[in-house]
């Protein structure tokens, strides 16, 4: 009876374990892998992260001409595409402030639902304006209704580079903006630390003077 418990004992499913365990990592060890049990960690997420849903190209060019704006996903910036319609016949000077004006305007609004199931979103605020260089001001030089200084670290960042990288500005990855008043034009500079670091990093800058 006893050698019987015992043979019941050393066959049972605990004592079974640690010898399949060991049975395992010599399989292993002679190059045989042994079989992969699934393991249930839930459901994929449904769309990855920081990437948008892919834009309407013909439907686009219909309404306007394609631009890039930077929104913010996760804690960097990313650019998406947009559409900026400028009236046929302006001329290049007002053609540059319709198309800051564009920029200015898509960046204020919410990203669509695709987008912010990807994650993205802005922090520009609504109702800012540009408008051209004043009298004595550089040639390049956008007005805003807000001083940059006044924006935050990321709205800030969001509209150097949106501007900087757009018909809007000279192509040289800067842009030329200052407030209503009549002084302090800044040169403001996107980086690749201002995109990868939006929030801690505000875009470098040099005062442009201004008669």
């Amino acid at each position: 009876m006893r050698s019987r418990e015992r043979l019941g004992r050393a066959g049972s499913p605990r004592r079974r374990l640690p010898a399949l365990a060991a049975l395992a990592l010599v399989l292993t060890g002679c190059g045989i892998r042994p079989t992969q049990v699934p393991t249930d960690f839930g459901a994929a997420p449904s769309r990855v992260p920081c990437t948008p849903p892919q834009p309407d190209t013909d439907g686009q060019r219909a309404r306007g001409f394609p631009v890039q704006a930077f929104l913010l996903c996760g804690a960097s910036l990313v650019a998406v595409d947009r559409v900026v319609t400028v009236a046929d016949g302006t001329d290049d000077d007002a053609r540059r402030v319709a198309i800051a004006q564009g920029l200015l305007d898509q960046l204020a609004e919410e990203p669509s639902a695709g987008e912010k199931a990807a994650g993205y979103r802005t922090l520009v605020p609504r109702g800012l304006t540009a408008s051209g260089p004043r009298a004595g001001d550089p040639q390049d030089a956008l007005r805003l209704s807000t001083a940059p200084s006044g924006l935050g670290t990321t709205a800030l960042a969001q509209l150097v580079c949106t501007l900087s990288d757009s018909a809007a500005a000279e192509g040289d990855g800067s842009v030329v903006l200052g407030g209503p008043d009549d002084g302090g034009l800044r040169r403001y500079t996107c980086t690749d630390a201002v995109r990868s670091g939006p929030g801690t990093t505000r875009p470098p800058s040099t005062p442009v003077a201004s008669g």
